[in-house]
């Protein structure tokens, strides 16, 4: 597909030719969603959930794919917004505290978070 040259100049009939496909104006209003990565704080971890502390508010009941890197492994996994607060307000920093519920987590997912939660409890109790 070519692109414009200069994206901000407006559609004009001879750089719509150069397009593979045709685009079709929106009348009105199309709605739709972006994912971006977002740094997270993982506070507290089980088997079926975490709690987390991020920059953003976290909508009430939406899906997420969370990237949780656990010690030397990291592993992907859906999870449901259970609750999210605010946890502290500093100057012009807010920080929400959410809870994620893992949603049909792969068998992988759970080998490595129960690996990774064996390998705290035993540290702890060599302590």
């Amino acid at each position: 597909m070519a692109l414009r040259d200069d994206p901000s100049q407006p559609l004009t009939p001879e750089n719509d030719e150069k397009r593979d496909t045709e685009r079709i104006q929106i009348l009105g209003e199309l709605h739709g969603e972006v994912m971006v990565f977002q740094h997270m704080t993982i506070r507290e971890i089980s088997r079926t959930g975490a709690q987390v502390e991020t920059a953003l508010s976290l909508q009430l009941d939406s899906l997420h794919d969370f990237r949780l890197t656990l010690g030397d492994r990291s592993v992907v996994v859906k999870g449901r917004v259970a609750h999210c607060s605010i946890s502290d307000v500093d100057q012009e920093l807010v920080t929400y505290r959410s809870g994620i519920e893992f949603v049909e987590p792969s068998e992988r997912v759970l080998e490595v978070i129960s690996g990774f939660l064996d390998a705290i409890r035993d540290g702890r109790r060599a302590i």
